[in-house]
């Protein structure tokens, strides 16, 4: 018998009333137990937030605006009263489930008799990924309707957290791959290799589903769905890397680019971001230097790219992100943003995966593969002042630090540890105050935990935003922010609280780039909270030009962006 979205819906309730990991991995293994071999991927792909297999290359594509509007059309309600949910909760989903119990959900006749299972809801999700064209959009807010139509209020919550992609229930994969090696009887690091190897949790359970422990013994690379990703430890110095490698590393270019995943079979090329998403629209230019190159008939590489200004400088790490935006008119912003592909990494080759090799011998055969196409630069030492004199070169050359591999380390899909290491130089941190913040989100909700940053004008007296941050701050200083900046209080507005700029905090950062956000026309990349620097007054806090020179500086070195 088909199995209902409402358990679905009621699993993940339960998930979301127990902070206890054995129990949500306990619930989910019996939930997943239960279901038929058909369910079992859409199931596991919907509980973790996504509406479609991870190696999909369909999207929904459905804006806020979109599925807000067909929410207010089929409950009639007023935007107050979904406001009044929101700021309650700090929850699209049970805001949309208070709308729903407060109001009467208008039902499409000719769906009256149809209830909605997993198998239901996966169909009409695929209808609207795959609506495209002329008409589109009527035709995916129609199928919103017949969806939103069906739910039930506690349904409606969680579809609405599958349209956003913020399910954010604490099942996050790690324990759903536990839940999985639970229900089907499998050893967990069996299943944790198979899902890094096939980067779909999902898929592994409908293997395991339909075929056992033996399904999973046969999983190899396949091309075209791509890997999680080796990930690395940051450390301080270079001499730091030395030791913990041993004594003798090897380190390399970081540039301040855009992981990529490439996957090439005979005459197909694509290209895959660090979040494992479909990029080869936006890199037309990196598919036809793979295919001019890598002379192999399947192969999947890594790499990084960099936009460039028209000398080949690196530029900011901003004007890359607008290329991976771009969806139309493509061959516009490959000619304003030129990029540049260096590849560190093979993965599989002519049907042979290579991540069990040492990182020396798959180095060795990716320069016998490469072609043309250059590869990070690196340096083999075990001397710390040349291992000192690389790390200058790179930020000298504008890029943003090295990276350490030891030389006998395999690749490790989708972990972290210390056989990769980043040296990354921090840059100066800056006092700013605290103008704004907002509440958060899931345990953050009843919070004010995401901050407005500024820096003085020390001719004005205004204090200029210059970012916003949510990171840095305990669970405990940020109940204790929140007090704080309550009493501080001037106006709300929504989900946000203006505030007297009273409270100064020092805070790190990656870089300083452009920004049309911000009236000062700068903003900080990846800002973070260091401390709260009670001992300061806002007129203690750095000024506007103090973040301007340390924008400058930067072009010191770094190639400027010039628009053509």
């Amino acid at each position: 018998m088909p199995t209902l979205f409402k358990s679905l819906a009621e699993l993940l309730e339960k998930v979301e009333s127990t902070k206890k990991r054995l129990e949500i991995t306990g619930m989910t293994a019996d939930f997943l137990k239960r279901l038929d071999a058909e369910e079992v991927e859409p199931a596991v792909s919907m509980v973790l937030g996504r509406a479609l297999p991870k190696w999909s290359r369909k999207t929904l594509e459905v804006s806020w605006m979109t599925f807000s509007g067909v929410l207010q059309r089929i409950t009639g309600f007023e935007w107050d009263v979904f406001r009044e949910a929101f700021s309650g909760t700090g929850d699209v989903g049970a805001a949309v489930k208070s709308v729903f119990e407060r109001t009467k959900v208008k039902k499409q006749v000719a769906l009256l008799e149809k209830t909605l299972t997993i198998n239901e809801v996966r169909r009409l999700l695929q209808a609207i990924a795959g609506s495209a064209g002329s008409g589109s959009r009527e035709k995916k807010e129609r199928l919103i309707t017949a969806l939103l139509s069906q739910a039930s209020p506690a349904e409606a919550k969680y579809l609405a957290k599958i349209f956003v992609g913020e399910m954010r229930t604490g099942l996050h994969e790690g324990l759903m791959e536990q839940a999985v090696a639970k229900a089907f009887n499998a050893p967990l690091v069996t299943v944790q290799k198979a899902s890094m190897v096939l980067g779909d949790i999902g898929e592994v359970a409908a293997l395991l589903k339909n075929k056992g422990l033996e399904g999973l013994s046969q999983i190899d690379f396949q091309v075209f769905r791509p890997v999680k990703l080796m990930l690395a430890q940051t450390i301080d110095s270079a001499s730091d890397a030395l030791a913990e490698h041993g004594g003798r590393t090897a380190f390399e270019y970081k540039y301040d680019g855009a992981r990529l995943q490439i996957h090439k079979r005979k005459k197909e090329v694509r290209v895959f971001s660090r979040r494992l998403t479909d990029a080869t629209h936006s890199m037309p230019e990196i598919v036809e230097a793979i295919k001019a190159n890598i002379k192999a008939k399947e192969v999947i590489v890594e790499g990084e790219v960099i936009a460039v200004n028209e000398i080949g400088h690196p530029i900011p790490f901003q004007h890359l992100m607008r290329r991976f935006k771009r969806i139309r008119k493509v061959q516009d912003m490959v000619k304003k943003i030129p990029v540049k592909l260096y590849l560190f990494d093979v993965l599989f080759l002519d049907g042979k995966s290579l991540i069990a090799l040492p990182y020396l011998e798959r180095r060795k055969i990716l320069v016998k593969k490469a072609g043309g196409i250059p590869l990070t630069k690196q340096l083999i030492t075990d001397k710390k002042k040349r291992a000192e004199t690389f790390l200058k070169q790179a930020m000298d050359a504008g890029h943003e630090g090295l990276m350490a591999k030891k030389l006998d380390s395999d690749y490790t899909p989708g972990s972290r540890g210390k056989r990769w290491l980043k040296i990354k130089p921090v840059l100066e941190p800056l006092d700013l105050v605290i103008t704004a913040a907002e509440y958060g989100y899931g345990r953050r909700h009843g919070w004010l935990s995401d901050y407005y940053l500024a820096a003085r004008d020390p001719i004005t007296r205004e204090f200029l935003n210059v970012g916003k941050t949510f990171k840095g701050l305990t669970d405990a200083e940020m109940i204790e922010m929140t007090q704080r900046l309550k009493e501080l209080a001037v106006r709300e507005e929504h989900n946000k609280v203006k505030v007297l700029p009273k409270i100064v905090v020092e805070v790190a950062y990656n870089e300083i780039q452009k920004s049309r956000k911000y009236k000062c026309g700068m903003a900080l990349r990846f800002a973070r909270i260091r401390r709260i620097r009670d001992d300061k007054s806002p007129e203690d806090a750095d000024t506007i030009e103090k973040v301007k020179e340390i924008y400058d500086r930067q072009f010191a070195k770094k190639g400027k962006y010039k628009a053509n």
